[in-house]
């Protein structure tokens, strides 16, 4: 299956055969030109006549750099940042609930795997007849425009525009290797081996946060564990399938063994101070971790290296995905047009992707972005190293037919709830994955949708 035959939804939005299809919403928005229920026309997204004021919701550090270049060229359509948590620790909550008052900004940050979930709750606007939309496409990495482009009622829509994509690595102390006699892993089997030597040294290998339900999804990613699979009309739930037990019975090893940090929290004070201690010596992240461990570690600076994830087999090169975003136009926005305007211009213009992969530590979904020059030069902060490098090569070795489901904001509640009474011993990771898979085929059908027994 192609990644375009898997996008949530599909293209005719058309789920299950019980359901009819998602309605259109509001095309673009009802902005000042207009709007046609059926997303049609040019007329739905009309540039307005006047001075506009864009609301955007963001988490990516320094994003108001980038922002202060275009409302500098753009004095008519000024857009105006609000700094939010990341999406599953508060910002999609805060989406959906500014949705449901009317409230919500022209565009919010939302990252793939929950395009769906925005999709079922009628909180995008489609843009494809936005100026210069339909034609964007050739400008992004082929699968990341297939997952913005999905259907409606039959037809082709738009619902964001690609930011940046997160192929995983291991980021580690390098210097405490080096004193350890240890190299960089080749494999989980060598990496539980060097947990337990550090724990001799008085440190943690890495943390097990509670939080980052993705993080854990961009493990079972690299072990080809999909979490869901669609069959035409129908949804089958496989969160809990053999290579996701792989993952989780390794990982709830190292907690029982008390190998992992478990009380510290992804992106919190307490986890970068462990970093700057050295209490905590590596991290396995995407991509845009690289800027996170510079930006609150300062200390260990030029004493972080970056390599490949460890395999679960010796001379595999698999690599997860975690995160990746795209800027979505907001559904009530009143300036479709000039929302997708700026959406495309932040994540296709130059000096607009300089800024986000200087300063958020973003790896751009842009095809263009990938030949910055900054892409291909040392790193200070890590040794001098050519880190993205590594990342390119991650970027690669991404299996493109892992598949999201539809509600993927409800099985990730469940994951993290799940997580947290296992790191409290009330249960295993094993039993999570169990009991997300059972809650996520009930939220299917609570959203009228086909699913497998």
């Amino acid at each position: 299956m192609t990644m375009r035959d898997r996008i949530s939804l599909a293209r005719r939005c058309v789920i299950g055969g019980t359901v009819a299809a998602l309605t259109a919403l509001t095309a673009c928005g009802g902005g000042d030109g207009g709007s046609e229920a059926d997303g049609g026309g040019e007329a739905s997204c009309k540039p307005a006549s006047g001075k506009v004021t864009l609301d955007y919701w963001s988490w990516v550090p320094g994003m108001q750099k980038a922002i202060d270049v275009w409302n500098k060229e753009n004095p008519d359509i000024q857009v105006r940042l609000k700094t939010t948590p990341a999406g599953n620790a508060g910002t999609y909550q805060n989406m959906s609930n500014a949705l449901k008052a009317g409230k919500a900004p022209d565009l919010g940050q939302v990252e793939y795997d929950s395009l769906a979930s925005f999709r079922l709750k009628e909180g995008l606007t489609d843009i494809s007849s936005c100026p210069g939309v339909k034609d964007a496409g050739g400008k992004f990495v082929d699968w990341t425009w297939s997952q913005v482009e999905f259907g409606a009622d039959g037809k082709d829509g738009v619902w964001a525009v690609p930011q940046d994509t997160g192929p995983m690595a291991l980021f580690y102390r390098k210097d405490i290797y080096d004193k350890l006699g240890l190299k960089a892993p080749a494999t989980w089997d060598e990496y539980a081996e060097q947990a337990r030597k550090l724990k001799q040294e008085g440190k943690f290998i890495t943390h097990f946060s509670q939080t980052d339900p993705n993080w854990f999804t961009g493990l079972l990613w690299q072990n080809k564990a999909t979490m869901f699979e669609r069959d035409g009309d129908t949804w089958k739930v496989t969160v809990d399938r053999p290579g996701s037990r792989q993952v989780a019975d390794y990982w709830q090893k190292l907690i029982d063994d008390k190998l992992v940090a478990t009380d510290l929290q992804g992106f919190s004070p307490a986890l970068y101070k462990a970093w700057n201690s050295g209490e905590v010596v590596t991290w396995i992240s995407a991509a845009w971790g690289y800027s996170t461990i510079r930006d609150n570690a300062k200390s260990t600076d030029g004493k972080w290296a970056v390599a490949p994830m460890p395999q679960w087999e010796g001379g595999q090169e698999q690599a997860g995905n975690w995160g990746g975003s795209t800027t979505t136009v907001m559904a009530g926005t009143k300036h479709p047009a000039e929302a997708a305007k700026f959406a495309l211009w932040l994540n296709t213009d130059p000096e607009a992707l300089e800024i986000l992969n200087r300063e958020g530590g973003l790896y751009p979904a842009a095809k263009a972005g990938l030949e910055l020059p900054a892409l291909k030069q040392p790193v200070d902060f890590y040794g001098k190293q050519k880190i993205f490098d590594v990342f390119a090569q991650a970027s690669a070795n991404v299996d493109t037919d892992f598949t999201w489901g539809p509600t993927m904001t409800d099985t990730y509640r469940f994951l993290s709830d799940g997580t947290a009474n296992a790191i409290a011993g009330k249960s295993t990771l094993g039993d999570v994955l169990a009991d997300t898979g059972a809650q996520s085929v009930e939220s299917l059908r609570k959203q009228s949708l086909d699913v497998a027994e």
